[in-house]
């Protein structure tokens, strides 16, 4: 009896210290995982952004729609300016701005532009396929699709909403828009548990249950919850 009474109680002691050690190791682990699955989230999230940025930027508004958003992407143009050289110190100081530097180069007249020594200087104007103007090295028409997608998820799409009548206190109409990734839906293989308790503490705080860029309650300059 005295033998049985032993083995319970160092089985007890055994188990005790096992729940012990995993009630600290299962939240630091959790956290890890969600740290890294967030840094990737987050990157995903600045990529819609500029996306919308560029659609409104274009279009006045923005879509909700990934589906039109990655139509613009894959046929729209983004304008902008490709510099060779630059003013040296010298050239600043004797008052010769980039505008004044880029017209002289523009009107040919040879004899000026060497004058000014100008005759490595460029600026000049061409309209760059957007995917390859925004995300250069990043996305091509063939995969530029994954943007709408939430990392750690089977194919799982942002949340994107947009208010392009939101009318402030001055009677000056700004559309907004907002794209949310809730904890629920990256971390739900992840200890349950750890998922609910971080959920229950955004809550209380009466703040997002995950990651959010952007806002259609109020303006907020596009920022994201974590910035």
């Amino acid at each position: 009896m005295n033998t049985i009474i032993k083995i319970l109680l160092v089985a007890s002691i055994l188990l005790l210290t096992y729940l012990t050690i995993m009630s600290i190791v299962t939240p630091i682990q959790f956290d890890a995982e969600k740290e890294s699955r967030e840094k990737v989230i987050i990157e995903r999230l600045v990529d819609i952004r500029k996306a919308e940025v560029e659609y409104r930027d274009q279009k006045g508004m923005y879509t909700d729609k990934f589906e039109d958003l990655i139509k613009f992407l894959k046929a729209a143009k983004k304008k902008t300016v490709l510099k060779e050289g630059s003013l040296t110190e010298k050239q600043l100081e004797a008052g010769l701005t980039e505008a004044q530097a880029a017209k002289i180069v523009r009107s040919g007249n040879r004899q000026e532009i060497i004058a000014n020594g100008l005759e490595n200087f460029r600026r000049d104007t061409a309209y760059v396929d957007m995917i390859e103007a925004i995300f250069p090295e990043k996305y091509t028409v063939e995969t530029i699709e994954q943007i709408a997608i939430i990392p750690f998820t089977e194919n799982q799409k942002f949340d994107l909403k947009v208010d392009n009548n939101y009318t402030n206190t001055n009677g000056i109409k700004i559309p907004l828009f907002e794209v949310s990734a809730p904890y629920e839906v990256y971390l739900k293989d992840l200890n349950r548990q750890e998922v609910l308790n971080k959920i229950d503490v955004q809550t209380k705080l009466s703040k997002f249950p995950g990651l959010m860029v952007g806002s259609i309650v109020e303006p907020n300059n596009n920022a994201g919850n974590w910035e």
